[in-house]
């Protein structure tokens, strides 16, 4: 197990573009740290520096306290599972996994008795005598963790390891993974597009956005504390809405917000931010209530999607060309396309953002 620190780390291509800018970052011993963000937002290229396939333009890499910046990817003591598995057709499973420690001149003994662990751990060991392509997709997965596993790494990174399963089979293996980490207490860095995977496997999140890390912490925590509309938007599912609006008056312990042609409505807390402020108002399609036409913000109903349990509401704002998402329970039956409703969101759980994206501060 190690701990990693990143200071300052940089990287830009010659004569193109600075893809990393400046990341300052903590993971502490054994933790599972995941690195989220949209394609292009520089999270693999991060990681690939973290295990020597690209070099650091500037800033230093720690590694249990030591500078790593030039130390040879093989001597980092990290293990990477990467998106393709990589394989050996010709090689068993056994083979494939142990094939490492067999390059690095270990006693066969040795080589069988790490293969035989780790395919105890991740429960493969009655697929050690088979050829890769007589496995399924999540199995090869699992044999690329094996491989990995054997070798005892200080860190293991992963890069989008489960983009190529199924929805079925990443549903499995996210809780693999999970059990695996709890039985390793290994550090993980864990890099995805997939904003489900970060929520329910990291222990903490860094957000990527444009080579820049736009807010690190707890799942949940990101969740419901967004430092910015990006981290607001990205993280959850449906996404949160946005709606824009204004301060009509501002009261010692609350603000009163217009939306569209829309009846004002009443946030109960006080915030640095003037009458007359534009803002834009982030709420989870969880967090609004579908009221009658009249009470709260007026809409009316876009489409519905029923999916039993829930149904999704896309309902437009009047007065607006703004078009948002409520997650409602039950059937619904009883709305359709084109009825006035009103919304009523969760006041504790409405975010404010400035036009610059960043949240409007609560003022204690």
């Amino acid at each position: 197990m190690a701990t990693l620190h990143l200071r300052n780390i940089e990287k830009t291509y010659e004569s193109g573009p600075q893809v990393i800018k400046g990341i300052n970052l903590d993971v502490a011993d054994g933790e599972f740290m995941v690195f989220v963000g949209p394609s292009g937002c520089g999270k693999s290229t991060m990681l690939r520096m973290i295990a020597g396939l690209e070099d650091i333009t500037g800033g230093d890499l720690l590694i249990d306290g030591k500078r790593a910046n030039d130390v040879q990817p093989s001597e980092r003591g990290i293990a990477m599972v990467f998106q393709s598995y990589a394989l050996y057709p010709h090689m068993s499973v056994g083979e494939n996994m142990g094939f490492a420690l067999k390059l690095a001149g270990k006693p066969k003994a040795e080589v069988d008795a790490a293969v035989g662990r780790a395919a105890e751990i991740l429960q493969i060991t009655h697929l050690l005598d088979r050829k890769p392509k007589a496995l399924s997709g999540g199995q090869r997965q699992r044999v690329a963790i094996g491989r990995a596993i054997v070798r005892k790494p200080k860190v293991f990174l992963f890069d989008e390891p489960l983009s190529n399963l199924d929805a079925a089979l990443r549903v499995q293996m996210r809780i693999e993974l999970s059990k695996l980490h709890e039985e390793l207490g290994t550090t993980m860095i864990y890099v995805t597009h997939d904003q489900v995977e970060a929520m329910t496997l990291g222990s903490r999140i860094a957000v990527f956005n444009h080579g820049v890390i736009e807010q690190v912490g707890r799942p949940l925590d990101l969740y419901q504390e967004p430092a910015n509309q990006f981290v607001g938007g990205f993280l959850g599912s449906p996404k949160m809405n946005f709606i824009q609006c204004a301060i009509t008056e501002r009261r010692a312990d609350s603000i009163a917000l217009k939306v569209g042609r829309a009846s004002g409505f009443e946030l109960p807390r006080s915030i640095a931010a003037d009458a007359g402020s534009e803002l834009t108002l982030g709420v989870r399609p969880e967090h609004l209530d579908l009221a009658p036409a009249g009470d709260g913000i007026s809409a009316r109903v876009d489409l519905l999607e029923h999916l039993g349990d829930t149904t999704i509401v896309y309902a437009a704002i009047d007065g607006t060309d703004q078009v948002v998402t409520v997650k409602a329970p039950g059937s619904r039956s009883g709305l359709r396309a084109g009825d006035a409703i009103g919304l009523r969101p969760h006041a504790a759980a409405c975010h404010l953002f400035r036009p610059d994206g960043r949240a409007v501060q609560v003022m204690a």
